[in-house]
């Protein structure tokens, strides 16, 4: 009777420190979003206003990375400083680096470090604390040249395909021709005059109704696949182990063809004459 009585005030101990625990930790969770709502809307009566799209900037400087970059690097080409695809034309370059990436719900700050749960509300943060970084006299706008890069394919790749636009096709043709002709100029040299030919085929070709070329047909950077790197992980892991039962395994089979002899040698001396 007196054990029954003692499990019983102990489990009603335990159902107390539970609910207390959980209303302590409610509070908790309530505090830090109501600080981090607070927080926000005290930024927000600071924000200043920049014509240029930070979201498309950035997918701009994602295409050139991935499907320019690799050409430039191969042809040791430099850009100019005038050519729209050069990062100085990029308003949001120094920030974008200054990004950094702690874990999967976990963005940093570079210039306060203080922390975030998602990219979007450090881009907020960028926008509302640390606009005076941006130089914005220049008009200089990275998304300007979204068109020419088929930002929009980026962006919508997983949204259903929206009718083409003869007249659109045709401007951004138009400006993506422009583009290949100021930053790779033919009378340059033979690098130039290549890199002016890859830039028309990877990118200004796709600006048609027609479906005869699609973007970055000349292909880009290559990534390393996640399962080709399990299996190189697992080959180096398990090869070590491989060779070791090799090495094992005949040891063992020379030690038991020497037996073997041993035994034959005693059972011949072992016979009458």
């Amino acid at each position: 009777m007196g054990r029954s009585r003692e499990l019983a005030y102990l489990f009603l101990f335990l159902s107390v420190s539970s609910i207390y625990s959980s209303v302590l930790a409610q509070k908790t969770q309530d505090s830090q979003e109501h600080d981090a709502a607070r927080t926000s809307k005290q930024e927000e009566e600071h924000v200043h206003e920049v014509h240029c799209s930070r979201e498309r900037s950035r997918v701009a400087w994602e295409i050139i990375e991935e499907y320019l970059m690799p050409f430039l690097e191969r042809e040791k080409y430099q850009i100019s400083s005038k050519c729209k695809l050069h990062p100085g034309n990029d308003l949001f370059r120094d920030q974008e680096q200054h990004k950094i990436h702690v874990d999967v719900n976990e963005w940093r700050c570079g210039y306060c470090k203080k922390i975030f749960r998602a990219e979007k509300f450090l881009d907020q943060h960028f926008d509302n604390r640390h606009y005076n970084l941006l130089n914005v006299t220049d008009g200089k706008c990275l998304a300007d040249i979204c068109g020419a890069l088929h930002c929009d394919l980026r962006i919508n790749s997983r949204s259903r395909k929206t009718k083409c636009n003869p007249a659109a096709a045709a401007r951004n043709r138009h400006l993506c021709e422009g583009i290949a002709d100021s930053c790779f100029p033919v009378n340059q040299g033979p690098s130039a005059n290549r890199l002016h030919e890859l830039f028309l085929r990877q990118f200004c070709d796709g600006h048609t109704c027609s479906g005869g070329s699609k973007p970055f047909s000349r292909g880009g950077k290559k990534h390393t696949s996640i399962f080709y790197l399990a299996i190189s992980i697992l080959v180096l892991m398990f090869l070590p182990l491989f060779y070791l039962i090799i090495y094992l395994y005949q040891r063992e089979m020379k030690k038991g063809t020497q037996e073997l002899r041993r035994i034959s040698r005693q059972e011949r001396k072992s016979k009458p004459s």
